[in-house]
């Protein structure tokens, strides 16, 4: 084997390590955005009859509505209040022990929700989700971070898709689990919501076996010999000094610009369009539709004239596919590029809502407009896990160096779950008010992210992350505020000490 194959290969503790990382956040993520979705309409009954039994009256059809909207949209709020805390908590406790505290959201949200349905309390419920989105919002955005910094540069994209694969896999399980001839119905239902904090169990048993992010051991702990420790673990060979550099090189450069928090973010002129790009990918990413297609799934088939005993079966089907596309994203990611992934992804996104929205608008005249709306669901679910759903958080990582990433991880984060809050909130408003005409929005959205993508964002695969920002340094039109070695040697102590 070629000296510079076997340095890019991927070994048992970097396999082992991703699979923990991922699985005990990322199929969090994902379980809990499906979770809730099955037994919606029981659960709306056990809000109903909880009422009643305290007021001896039943709430009215606007309140259950908004109600059973602030317990969906709870978790995506959760999920902005988690993205706020990435910044202190990964600087401070690093990207492992963030991940490993944050499962005690989990394991709490998992006991509120289980024993909501014995306390008679919805409250719990609404609580318990924003537990639940809090961890989900640190997970989102540590863990790509975490395994972007373990991997090799030629594994990194395939690495930074598969939290999103374990997504999918948390998304197909609570829909499997959700049918209702097994946890779907009246005394399964807390059964369903609570197994939330078995992943989180797992996780804390397994992940302080693995090892901590060389670059924030080396770079913001100034800990050489433990970076070099956690690189030999990772790359299973010990001459390591050739990453040791980079990293150096790439310390010894962010050391002009000091760190970035989130205000200095937006005022470095020569991150501007690094910025804008993670907003709006982000934004696309969420407002294109695709957490009302999983949180709303069974009002949607149910809109585009499913039978009722069918779209339980319809929607794990939906969740199989989108595990599956996702599989295929891991590894051609490093392929067809980042760039590519997201054009594709977007196109067909908007191209299915667009024949989405005709369907449902004919479906009583023409008798086979049910199907069409049924492959356009499908459509769109393969061309957001092709690249709308994995690929911005994966950017996120690459474009950012470490001293400006977690602030960068912050506010694309919080674009993530305010979006994604919105959605959850005013969708069900939305679909009453526009009827088959609802998703007309989210083609917009769909058309001008693959607009934006085409025109801005640049190919990233295969490049180290300071060549990545010398592509931007160019499309911001400033002076490089991460110059390169030989550019450091030949300033002078006062000029660096001055930037």
């Amino acid at each position: 084997m070629k000296e510079t194959e076997k340095k890019g290969r991927l070994t048992r503790v970097l396999a082992l390590t991703t699979l923990i990382a991922a699985f005990g956040s990322s199929f969090q993520y994902g379980y809990n955005v499906s979770s809730i979705n099955s037994p919606s309409e029981i659960m709306k009954e056990f809000y109903n009859e909880t009422f009643y039994d305290r007021t001896s009256d039943y709430l009215s059809e606007f309140s259950l509505t908004l109600l059973w909207s602030v317990s969906v949209s709870m978790f995506p709020f959760g999920g902005l209040v988690g993205s706020f805390l990435v910044g202190p908590m990964v600087n401070n406790l690093g990207r492992k022990g963030t991940l490993l505290l944050n499962n005690i959201f989990s394991i709490v949200s998992s006991i509120l929700m289980g024993c909501s349905e014995t306390a008679k309390s919805f409250e719990m419920i609404i609580v318990a989700r924003f537990l639940v989105g809090i961890c989900a919002g640190l997970s989102s955005n540590v863990a790509p971070m975490y395994l972007g910094e373990l991997a090799p540069k030629n594994l990194r994209g395939a690495l930074g898709v598969v939290p999103q694969f374990f997504i999918t896999i948390g998304i197909l399980v609570a829909q499997v689990f959700g049918l209702r001839t097994l946890l779907a119905h009246e005394t399964g239902w807390p059964i369903l919501l609570g197994l939330t904090g078995v992943p989180a169990g797992v996780q804390l048993l397994l992940l302080p076996f693995s090892p901590e992010s060389p670059r924030y051991l080396l770079i913001q702990k100034k800990d050489e010999k433990a970076a070099r420790k956690a690189l030999r673990e990772l790359r299973g060979w010990d001459d390591v000094e050739d990453e040791i550099q980079e990293i150096r090189e790439e310390d010894e450069a962010e050391k002009a610009a000091g760190f970035i928090s989130v205000l200095k973010l937006f005022q470095t002129r020569s991150l501007r369009w690094q910025v804008v790009s993670i907003i709006v990918l982000m934004a696309g990413q969420q407002l294109s539709g695709v957490n009302a297609i999983f949180y709303y799934t069974d009002q949607v088939f149910r809109s585009a004239g499913v039978e009722t005993d069918h779209i339980q079966y319809v929607t794990v089907s939906t969740g199989t596919v989108n595990m599956l596309i996702t599989i295929c994203a891991v590894f051609v990611v490093e392929y067809l590029g980042r760039r590519f992934l997201l054009l594709l992804g977007f196109f067909i996104c908007f191209a299915a809502c667009c024949v989405l929205t005709v369907a449902l608008a004919l479906q009583d005249t023409v008798s086979w407009m049910p199907y069409l709306s049924i492959a356009c669901v499908f459509s769109y679910v393969v061309g957001h896990a092709l690249g709308p759903s994995p690929i911005p958080a994966l950017l996120t990582m690459e474009i950012f160096l470490q001293s400006s990433r977690a602030s960068a991880y912050v506010v694309g984060g919080s674009v993530h779950w305010l979006s994604n809050f919105i959605v959850g909130l005013v969708f069900p408003f939305i679909q009453e008010a526009l009827k088959s005409y609802s998703f007309i929005i989210f083609a917009v959205v769909c058309l001008l992210t693959t607009i934006y993508t085409f025109f801005i964002i640049p190919e990233t695969k295969g490049k180290t992350f300071m060549e990545i920002n010398q592509i931007f340094t160019k499309r911001n039109k400033v002076p490089d505020m991460y110059p390169d070695k030989e550019e450091l040697n030949e300033l002078p102590p006062a000029t660096l000490e001055q930037n």
